[in-house]
């Protein structure tokens, strides 16, 4: 398998990526889900803004879903896809996959879909 190619795991668009560090874990010792949400957030934008080339927000995220735990020492990428646009708001859906380094184990852990719209412009002051 080619790596640069996208996987069922993976759909085709921008990517971070990261390492689990112990400070990012909960009570139970795997990836906090807010910080798995943190960084799926930073790809949903990435994809809204290369799709809008405007300055957008995330306005909410619905249907996430945590399907595999996220251990520490795990590489954890964030897959962004534009599934929906509209005028001034897309819908990006956004999948991570968690890799154990040592055997190269890649597994799908979270889903979810990011809701993201053109940020207004703030008053200019005179």
């Amino acid at each position: 398998m080619n790596p640069e190619e996208p996987t069922a795991m993976t759909p085709p668009g921008p990517t971070i990526a990261d390492v689990v560090f112990p400070e990012q874990l909960n009570h139970r010792g795997t990836l906090f889900g807010g910080a798995a949400m943190a960084l799926m957030d930073r790809a949903a934008f990435v994809a809204a803004s290369r799709e809008a080339r405007a300055d957008v927000v995330c306005a909410g995220a619905d249907e996430i879903v945590f399907s595999q735990p996220i251990r520490p020492g795990d590489l954890v990428e964030a897959t962004a896809a534009v599934e929906r646009r509209g005028r001034r708001s897309m819908a990006v859906s956004v999948v991570v996959v968690a890799e154990t380094l040592p055997t190269g184990e890649r597994r799908e852990a979270v889903r979810g879909l990011f809701h993201m719209v053109v940020a207004a412009e703030a008053p200019q002051a005179d």
